[in-house]
This record gives structure tokens, sequence and C-alpha cells, in this order.
């Protein structure tokens, strides 16, 4: 998209604001409003972004254990370019145009921490293999009928659903709160983002949510945008919602799904589709698994990024526990999808709903990409994985950290940077949560001990 088709396009929509947003390392979209004459200037030079939002966790508590920004940097400028093909003007704005941007370093290169610009390196290196990647994202997340103040007089304790009791696929409750679905529908598709499924779970309030497939970046871009449009609608309708992994230990979690697969560059033709071969997979879909199976480990830390996400990694759950993979089974981390020509895929099942898409869409692609470069071979398939004595996965996010920190393919495929950054916000979230007493904690020990 150019300037003269933005400038178009500002006319004929009557822009008069502009908001702009880059993601953290945790996946949250930090923005700012900006003025037209401000935009205009930027869209040329760029404009300068605090990189202090790489240098803060996701409640604004600096890391005390990062080198590449804090009080020994003075928290410097770094620099925001405005990808101009993510326009799109914000449903419950009219008048205001969005735009994602991409971070720098002062140097002009790619800022190392920046999710999105670790995935744009992935993708770069898929396509220099000759191939374009292809990706969908769907997400399980709870309303409760609080607002932001109730949460915290609650001390998020004894919340109000949206509505009681176990109502999977129900069409009894998305009639109900119809005009809530309706809102977010509608929402998503004036932002040009379609969304192919929405429906209830089985669980109080909870819903999932399919997003039509696009190429890597635009698919985590729609994920992104996505969480953060159904919070807002969410507390426009006097609601909250909620993607945590794991919010109550008697429910099950809610995931953040990717579906992927990878077509040819030139002809777009679905390179996992293999007509007459066993289950249709194509010889290069099995190196791509087998790749994301030898890495699953290494990468977890990325599909799985808080303390929280590994409360839902537990067997019986709906969640995988260990690094296996079946054919239509969702038992197993790896589910493959026979579909003919057009949909067959893989649907990586470890990622939570609190994953940041483009890290989580980034260690899915590239241990794909280790298996087909490597050529690695894939095993049999798992039938029961919950009964399989498979490699468990990561237990706690301490032990992924150590385990990313220390892969020589996730320095190989991110950048060493970006995971000597990564790896220590994560080792900050275990400090943090160690300095925490838990309810759970008082009621197992304070009188009894």
């Amino acid at each position: 998209m150019t300037l003269d088709d933005i400038k178009k396009l500002f006319a004929d929509r009557h822009i008069e604001k502009v908001k702009l947003a880059g993601v953290d390392v945790d996946g949250v979209l930090r923005g700012k409003y900006i003025s037209l004459e401000k935009f205009w200037s930027a869209t040329e030079n760029g404009l300068g972004f605090c990189d202090v939002i790489f240098g803060w966790d996701s409640s604004d508590a600096l890391y005390d254990n990062v080198r590449m920004t804090g009080w020994h940097t003075g928290y410097p400028d770094g620099v925001a370019r405005i990808d101009l093909s993510s326009f799109r003007v914000l449903p419950w704005e009219p008048d205001t145009a969005f735009f994602l941007v991409d971070f720098f370093g002062r140097d002009g290169k790619p800022l190392a921490a920046s999710p999105r610009q670790v995935l744009r390196r992935v993708v770069e290196r898929t396509h220099s293999l000759g191939y374009v990647a292809n990706a969908a994202f769907e997400y399980e997340y709870f309303f409760f009928a609080e607002d932001p103040k109730s949460l915290r007089q609650k001390q998020f304790r004894d919340l109000v659903p949206l509505s009681p009791g176990m109502f999977g696929y129900s069409f009894l409750r998305a009639s109900v709160h119809s005009d809530l679905a309706r809102a977010i529908l509608s929402a998503m598709q004036a932002m040009d983002i379609e969304i192919e499924g929405f429906h209830t779970e089985t669980g109080p309030g909870v819903y999932e949510t399919a997003i039509r497939y696009s190429d890597a970046l635009s698919a985590a871009d729609h994920a992104a945008i996505f969480k953060t449009v159904v919070k807002v609608i969410a507390q426009k309708h006097g609601l909250v919602a909620t993607f945590m992994a794991k919010w109550n230990n008697s429910l099950p979690g809610c995931s953040g799904h990717i579906h992927q697969s990878l077509a040819d560059a030139h002809e777009g033709r679905n390179l996992f589709y293999a007509p007459g071969a066993e289950n249709e997979m194509s010889e290069l879909m099995q190196y791509y698994m087998a790749g994301q199976l030898a890495l699953m480990r290494e990468f977890a830390a990325m599909f799985l990024p808080t303390i929280n996400s590994y409360k839902r990694t537990v067997p019986g759950t709906w969640a995988p526990t260990n690094v296996t993979w079946g054919v239509d089974n969702r038992t197993t981390a790896l589910r493959a999808i026979p579909a003919g020509s057009k949909a067959t895929r893989v649907e990586h099942r470890l990622p939570g709903a609190d994953s940041n898409p483009y890290l989580s869409l980034a260690a899915s692609l590239a241990s794909g990409l280790h298996g087909i470069e490597k050529k690695l071979a894939l095993g049999g398939p798992t039938v029961n994985a919950y009964a399989s004595q498979a490699n468990p996965l990561p237990a706690m996010l301490e032990e992924a950290a150590v385990l990313l920190h220390s892969s020589t393919a996730a320095r190989e495929y991110f950048g060493a940077d970006f995971v000597d950054h990564y790896a220590a916000t994560r080792q900050w979230e275990v400090r943090e949560f160690r300095r925490a007493v838990t309810d759970w904690e008082l009621a197992r020990y304070f009188e009894i001990i």
C-alpha cells in the first residue's frame, strides 16, 4: 500500500485521528494516538517510541535482569516505523485510522526484542527456501459480568461468569448473548479480519473463535488484534474477557492453537498434501512435524510463556502433556489433519491463549523448517497421548526458560540477542512468582503447620 493509497483512504473515510500500536514480549498491544501532521511525517522517517515497552513486564514492572534496555541505557527512544499495509479503521472510532508498527534500534537494524521482527526473520527464512507459510489461530476465552474495578475489589475471587453451566456449542447461550457475538463479529469484519467460526465452549461464559487462515505475518497480526478487540468490545458491554491459560482449576484451560501449512511460493499449491500417501501427508509435512517435535521442549517458553501456562498442560484437559503427534487426535501436541488439497495441515495444540501469537507462530514455523532442513524422520503416531511414555513437556516456566536459553536452534532461528532477552524476561516472571504468597499456601499452611 502506497502513501497515495493511504491519502485516498483517509479522504474517503474522513479520517481525523491516527492510533498506532506495536506488540511487546507478552503479546500486549502498546500504542498511542498521534496527530495527522505527525503521522505524515512518520510515514517517511518513523517516530520515536520509548523502548521501555521491552524493558518491563505485563504489569509495567521494570526488569532488572535485561541488557537491551534499562536504567543503564536511560530508556531511550527506539524507532517505530509504520506498516502502511496494516491500515484499518477502528470500528468504535470511525474517524480513527489504526496501524501496526515495527520497531528498530537507533542503528536502523530490527529491534531484537520485537516479536513482530522475530516472526519476520523466520518468515524471510521460509521464503528463502521457496515456501509461503499459511497459518490460522483459534482461541478460547472466558467472559465475566465484571469490570476492571470489580475484579480488583473482589481480588479476582468469586467472579460472576457471563452465563452459568457447561454449554459447549450451545445454540441457546450464543443466541441469548447474540448482541455480544454480533458486536465482535462485526468489529472483526470491519477490520478486514474474517472469523470462520464462533461458538460457546464447555464451561461458564467460555467461547471459542477460529480466525481464517492467511500468510504467517498477517495471521499473527489478526490474532493480536482479535484478542485486543474482544477485550475492548467486552468492556463496552459491561463485561471482562480473559485469555488466561487456566483461570480455574476445575475448568478446562484456554488454548491458542495454530493451524499451519506450507505452500509453493510460485504456484500457491499446498505442499503438505500428497494424494495417495498415508493420511495424505507429504514427505515435506512429515519433515516439518518431525522438526516441531524435535524442538518442542526447547521452544516451550514461546508457547507457554507464563507461570499459569503450565496449569493448563495436565492430563485429561484437552491440552498436550508430552511430545507426541497423531492423526486427527486431540490428545497429542501435534494434530495432523488430512483434509484434501486445500486444507491438509498440522494443528499445533501446545500454545495457550496467553501466548504471544508472533512468538508462538515463530517457534512453530522455525521448528518445522528445522525438520525440513535436517530431513528429520517422523516416528509413528500416538493414539492416547495421556497414556504415552513420550518425552514430557516442561512442567514449569523455569525449566522452559533454561531450555530456550541453552538452545542452539533458538539462537540460529531467532537471534542470540532475542533469546537472551526473552529468556531473561521469563526468569523474571519466575522470580516475581516466587516472591508471591498464594491463597493455596495460606489455606494449606497458615493454621496447621
